[in-house]
């Protein structure tokens, strides 16, 4: 899981540094936003504390109706131990008994003009993409008529050279040698290059070749989704392979399967041309149309009539 603090916080949405500097570096470790509008009217009984605390005009509006020994005693509570940051919205005003509390317990505490609902938006956003369950996996990734296809097999089957002849057939690479695999809410997995061999690829025989200013920016995007994993292994003849395409394999990575299939390789097989009708005819599964089951029901159509 990626590293976040309220540093990052701060830098990422221009926000305004009110107090609580010495907690600058308080780690934020929970996706989920809470808006305290129980906690001010005194219910701390359930108070989510390592959540970031979002205050708004609801919830500033009810403070101000509190007496002063009240807003002191809330305050003091709100900046618990665990509390990563308090964000003030909408160029609100920070209340005086926030501003002390937060020096004296080290919570920062931070303004914009950030509308509240726009701004809750956001972070969740940014947290959900920085605190997703993350993981590495040796392959390729290749954006193919907008499907991400991960193509996987021992090192020396051929996954890099089939990488490079998918981009001169107009497909772009988003990773080599190592993908760096996100899971961005469920189902949905994101994949992407380490930024030191960003747009890099490996051939044996030629070494390492800049895609993007080989075959310019359009041959390249950052990340992508994966849907399909494509498995590359040496032909053997004393193992049977799918002819028919009706039972679909699945891979599990992080908490998500996916569709994944395994395509022989031998002399005389143009692995690209058949990662890229394969991508096409998953894109048509996934529209509602299977040539395979389509084929079944004529087959068995056939066999009962006779």
């Amino acid at each position: 899981m990626a590293h976040v603090t309220a540093k990052d916080l701060h830098e990422q949405f221009q926000l305004t540094l009110v107090s609580g500097e010495e907690g600058i570096g308080r780690h934020i470790s929970v996706i989920d936003i809470s808006r305290p509008g129980l906690e001010m009217a005194g219910y701390f009984t359930h108070y989510p504390s390592n959540r970031i605390q979002l205050l708004g005009k609801t919830e500033l509006s009810f403070f101000e109706l509190l007496e002063p020994n009240e807003k002191a005693e809330r305050m003091l509570k709100l900046c618990a131990p665990d509390t990563p940051a308090i964000v003030v919205a909408h160029n609100h005003g920070v209340p005086e008994e926030l501003i002390a509390a937060s020096n004296q317990k080290s919570v920062p505490v931070f303004s914009t003009k950030t509308p509240t609902t726009r701004l809750y938006s956001q972070l969740t956003s940014f947290l959900e993409r920085e605190l997703a369950p993350t993981t590495a996996v040796h392959g390729v990734l290749v954006d193919i008529h907008g499907v991400g296809v991960l193509i996987i097999g021992k090192s020396g089957v051929g996954k890099s050279e089939t990488a490079l002849e998918l981009v001169k057939r107009g497909h772009r690479l988003v990773a080599d040698d190592c993908v760096e695999i996100r899971q961005e809410g469920e189902g949905m997995l994101i994949g992407a290059a380490p930024k030191l061999i960003e747009h890099l690829l490996e051939i044996r025989g030629l070494g390492i070749i800049d895609i993007m200013t080989l075959f310019g920016a359009s041959a390249i995007r950052s990340n992508k989704r994966i849907t399909l994993v494509i498995e590359l292994e040496i032909w053997d003849a004393t193992k049977s392979y799918d002819r028919l395409g009706i039972e679909e394999e699945k891979m599990s990575i992080i908490d998500t399967n996916i569709t994944k299939l395994t395509v022989p390789v031998r002399p005389g097989r143009n692995l690209a041309v058949i990662i890229e009708v394969a991508a096409m005819n998953h894109r048509l599964k996934q529209m509602g149309m299977n040539a395979a089951e389509d084929f079944a029901d004529r087959l068995d159509s056939v066999i009962n009539s006779k």
